[in-house]
């Protein structure tokens, strides 16, 4: 998630994702069972802080990985069973990226030439190719950009999926799955807009503070800042809600800086 480039890619996305085919797949499968995920997620995640020093030695996310590098995600069945397996890998597949280049204070440190530099010549953290899904090699901006906002087009994704940053929604303590994709969306979209440190709402001056993910992304939930407003009213407390939506035009929209800190705890 780049926040230079999000304003390009909120409205053009590539057609395909430029990934490299390569390994053997096993035989299709209409659904995926994600509970060992749930089971690393629920040991090292706490308020949505990751212990990776201790998940470090945790050999059940690899093995999670595993699964998602001989998985064809396209043989799975419908769209909730397919978009939980992408929200997964993205997060299943930052976790990892964390743990492999070990950044001290923030993911932006991984790649080349800082947030600014490095998201112009598209070498950032999210420009490594190395996420193997079905056979095939993604970057974690593919991932998110070219199948998850392209082909699903729900923007509550933004609430779950998770850059290894202190303004990023918090990580769940479990996996998405297919059963309960559309309640955990909503509920992740009910703790981002709730979480004072991540969007913050003044009733009294009618302003907005939200996070920066609905500037860049203004594409998903609206083209202005009135329906960028209105889309986060939804999942905001009642009293909030009922404020904006009777007097859309009275309120002030205002974005926060976004917090590159890691995740860690």
């Amino acid at each position: 998630m780049r926040p230079l480039l999000a304003l390009l890619l909120a409205t053009i996305v590539p057609a395909t994702p430029s990934a490299t085919a390569t390994a053997i797949l096993k035989p299709p499968a209409s659904t995926m069972d994600h509970s060992l995920l749930t089971a690393v997620l629920a040991a090292h995640v706490s308020d949505g802080k990751v212990d990776y020093a201790a998940l470090r030695s945790d050999e059940r996310l690899d093995r999670y990985l595993a699964v998602l590098a001989a998985t064809d995600p396209a043989g799975l069945t419908g769209k909730a069973e397919q978009l939980a397996f992408w929200l997964n890998a993205y997060n299943a597949y930052t976790l990892r990226l964390v743990l492999d280049r070990n950044p001290a204070k923030s993911i932006t440190q991984i790649g080349r030439g800082g947030l600014v530099l490095g998201s112009i010549l598209r070498t950032t953290a999210w420009d490594i190719r190395f996420a193997r899904i079905g056979g095939r090699d993604y970057t974690l901006n593919e991932i998110e950009h070219e199948v998850i906002r392209r082909q699903f087009g729900d923007a509550r994704a933004h609430f779950a999926l998770v850059c290894a940053s202190g303004s990023c929604p918090a990580l769940r303590t479990e996996a998405y799955s297919a059963a309960s994709l559309d309640a955990q969306l909503d509920d992740q979209g009910k703790l981002f807009l709730r979480d004072s440190t991540r969007n913050r709402f003044d009733v009294t001056t009618r302003t907005a503070h939200l996070s920066s993910i609905f500037k860049w992304f203004k594409g998903d939930f609206g083209r202005t800042d009135r329906e960028a407003l209105l889309a986060a009213a939804k999942y905001a407390p009642d009293e909030v809600r009922r404020a904006i939506e009777a007097e859309p035009d009275k309120w002030r929209v205002k974005y926060l800086a976004y917090d590159w800190s890691l995740n860690s705890r």
